[in-house]
């Protein structure tokens, strides 16, 4: 199943291109590059060759989708293990 903008949320996010593009803490805001791991309630983006970890709670992110659609979501969407947040049912998405 194809990644989209209305099923990015149950689909590993491993391997995405990312931007942090609000957030409580200032100096996370503007972090880009690629999901390398993920946690139960942070994602790490790889930068060049230094390894960030930002929480998704109170966290704007900005995906880009393999079909190079921008994507944003609430971090608090995001908030679970992956593989429980691909079975987890979500209203009005």
């Amino acid at each position: 199943m194809a990644i989209t903008p209305s099923n990015l949320i149950r689909h590993e996010l491993i391997g995405l291109k990312a931007k942090v593009v609000d957030s409580t803490n200032p100096s996370n805001v503007g972090i880009e590059g690629k999901v390398v791991d993920e946690t139960y309630r942070t994602l790490v983006i790889e930068q060049e060759k230094k390894k960030k970890r930002v929480f998704k709670t109170r966290t704007v992110f900005e995906f880009i989708l393999p079909s190079r659609k921008k994507v944003q979501v609430q971090g608090s969407l995001l908030e679970a293990r992956p593989w429980d947040r691909i079975k987890k049912k979500y209203k009005n998405l």
